[in-house]
């Protein structure tokens, strides 16, 4: 037995942000102050340290549900199933549906619950739930679909993984730069075929010192409502858990496998940093005594952002529908998805393709 994904697809907004975008920015320090860097300078060391370009934002009108359920379209479409036959929609978000200009974040009902409305399906037996679980939502995600699934719970489960970061980041932080919108979406199923699919998987949450490295705050504006609350990031700790804590989650996954380093094609990871992750697959390989062999990590960062939740599903959707310039994924191949965030959350899956 099983379980493998069978469709994947993703949603990137239209809406392109670049740097130079955040010209007319005020970025003040957390006291309130101002920020005494230039603006084109802070761009400029901004691209150098987290390799992004440019970033997506969605349009007025669209809402990460709506993101969600176009994403979804496509992994059906990808899968070639009927939606009466999807025994479970896993929604992972963070931050519910935050309409363009509004305050508050709506999760009633939930965000699964609508996506299944707007799929029009009718089996009351999909049953439609939202996880939050910070950066590695949709990773965890795959990772209960495939519990679902051997428990003999469920035979075809969707996964989401969508979010809005665009209208929930404080607009006087630097940090607001980093983030982006975005939706990826795949349908997991059952398999005959054995030793293909999800080999091993692991997650872990590091909750007695690391809780609030990502919580919600004031703005760095303090003429704001102090009732309005962002994102907000101790930016070089959650830097050094990654790379201490990472590495590791990806080699206890890779161990459990029985897969032997030299086999993976690719590996997948979170799309936060392009240092961060680059320093990571370094200290990964390290581990085994190795370096990491050229091309090895697929990136999509420099265009789309941190699209939270959605970035490693839409890399791998890129990735398997061959848009990402030179590289490219066979049947058989081994590739290694990770992933890092609030929680503080990891988590890991070895996967053939």
């Amino acid at each position: 037995m099983s379980v493998k994904i069978t469709g994947i697809g993703s949603y990137i907004p239209e809406v392109v942000v670049t740097n130079i975008d955040f010209a007319k920015h005020v970025f003040l320090n957390d006291d309130g102050t101002p920020f005494p860097i230039p603006n084109e300078e802070i761009a400029a060391k901004f691209k150098n340290i987290t390799g992004i370009e440019e970033r997506r934002y969605v349009t007025e009108n669209l809402l990460t549900s709506d993101i969600g359920f176009l994403a979804s379209q496509k992994a059906i479409a990808h899968a070639g199933i009927d939606p009466e036959k999807i025994d479970y929609i896993i929604f992972a978000h963070n931050f519910g549906d935050v309409r363009h200009g509004a305050i508050q974040t709506d999760i009633l009902p939930s965000l699964a619950t609508r996506v299944k409305h707007q799929l029009q399906i009718k089996n009351p037996k999909c049953v439609a739930y939202d996880i939050l679980f910070g950066c590695p939502g949709w990773v965890e995600g795959v990772i209960q679909a495939q519990a679902f699934i051997k428990a003999g719970m469920a035979k075809c489960c969707l996964v989401i993984g969508a979010e809005t970061l665009s209208r929930v980041v404080d607009m006087h932080d630097r940090d607001s730069m980093i983030y982006s919108d975005g939706a990826g979406a795949s349908i997991v199923e059952y398999s005959d075929e054995d030793g293909e699919g999800i080999l091993a998987h692991a997650s872990a949450t590091y909750a007695y010192d690391e809780a609030y490295y990502l919580n919600f705050g004031n703005s760095f504006n303090k003429e704001h409502d102090p009732d309005v609350r962002y994102i907000k990031m101790q930016g070089r700790k959650i830097y050094e858990f990654a790379l201490s804590q990472v590495p590791k989650a990806m080699k206890d996954c890779l161990d459990e496998s029985g897969i032997g380093i030299s086999q993976i094609k690719k590996v997948l990871i979170h799309q936060a940093n392009e240092k961060m992750d680059e320093a990571i697959i370094q200290r990964f390989y390290k581990l085994y005594g190795q370096t990491p062999p050229e091309n090895i990590m697929p990136m999509s960062i420099h265009r789309l952002g941190n699209s939270s939740v959605a970035t490693v599903p839409t890399l791998f959707d890129l990735l398997v529908h061959n848009e990402i310039e030179g590289h490219k994924i066979e049947k058989g191949d081994i590739i290694l998805l990770a992933s890092v965030g609030s929680g503080m959350n990891i988590n890991a899956i070895v996967y053939k393709y």
